[in-house]
């Protein structure tokens, strides 16, 4: 429970901190966005990360995690702490790094009972950035967090949704979890160039195995 109101507090400025898209209003690539995923891929009607689809692997104990790969969409990058700004919005991971991804390091590490948050860029001024592939995953995609332990928690999606700003599910996506759950939170959704990105792509994953 610790993570549990921090989560909430963050739930809506996190579009704001990372949908800029910069690249598409300075290259004029509105042809070209991001993979958004599909009504396939979608929670179907039960809550998004209860899928029973794979079983849910043993807790872990506490450990900061350091790298985050997903293979199906070829992302192996670094992970940063992130934290709260002054104005309590998630802090993000510099846009200039193209290949970092960050997690909220005041609550649950991938791997514990409780929800882990991952957080990073869907593309930055120069180009696509870390997440920009996010919406393109599967149900049933490996996601793997190494941690400051040395072992390595792995993730087996459960849904990928899309939400608009202006609708995002605080309690479906940053509430308390019975299992270990991670949730990888990008941009997504329509772009307009006043405005950047219109919304978030979020994966929702469960533990299921580690080594």
């Amino acid at each position: 429970m610790r993570s549990r109101v921090s989560n909430i507090a963050i739930a809506s400025v996190t579009a704001l901190a990372l949908c800029s898209g910069a690249w598409l209003l300075r290259s004029g690539a509105e042809t070209h966005p991001p993979p958004q995923p599909s009504a396939a891929q979608a929670g179907a009607g039960e809550p998004a990360g209860r899928s029973a689809r794979a079983p849910a692997a043993r807790a872990l104990p506490h450990s900061p995690p350091d790298r985050v790969r997903i293979p199906s969409i070829h992302v192996n990058a670094p992970l940063m702490g992130l934290g709260l700004t002054p104005q309590g919005s998630l802090d993000v991971p510099p846009a200039a790094k193209k290949n970092l991804a960050g997690w909220y390091e005041a609550g649950t590490t991938p791997g514990e009972t409780g929800t882990a948050i991952v957080a990073g860029h869907v593309d930055n001024a120069e180009g696509p950035a870390v997440f920009y592939d996010l919406g393109a995953l599967k149900k049933g995609s490996r996601i793997e967090v190494e941690r400051r332990d040395g072992g390595t928690a792995v993730f087996t999606v459960d849904a990928i949704e899309v939400y608009d700003a202006h609708d995002f599910p605080d309690e479906k996506v940053y509430g308390a979890a019975h299992r270990p759950e991670l949730r990888v939170i990008t941009c997504g959704g329509g772009y307009s160039k006043a405005t950047g990105y219109q919304g978030n792509v979020v994966v929702f994953a469960h533990l299921t195995g580690s080594h």
